[in-house]
């Protein structure tokens, strides 16, 4: 596969991924208290949690270079 394709194709994923985890985490966060400490720790621990498995498919489109 080429490496254009596998960047078009990958791009795509992150894409959906990133829209399904936002809608996760948005249903997600209407059961976290009403309290501001433990919303922003949610939120920070949500905000960097996505990059985890986004990872393998950062490396497989970067593959073959």
């Amino acid at each position: 596969m080429s490496m254009r394709l596998r960047k078009l194709i990958g791009s795509f994923a992150i894409l959906a991924f990133i829209v399904l985890y936002v809608g996760a985490v948005v249903r997600l966060a209407a059961y976290v208290p009403d309290h501001g400490v433990l919303q922003a720790a949610f939120f920070i621990v949500a905000g960097i949690s996505w990059g985890i498995p986004i990872l393998p498919l950062i490396s497989w489109m970067n593959r073959g270079r």
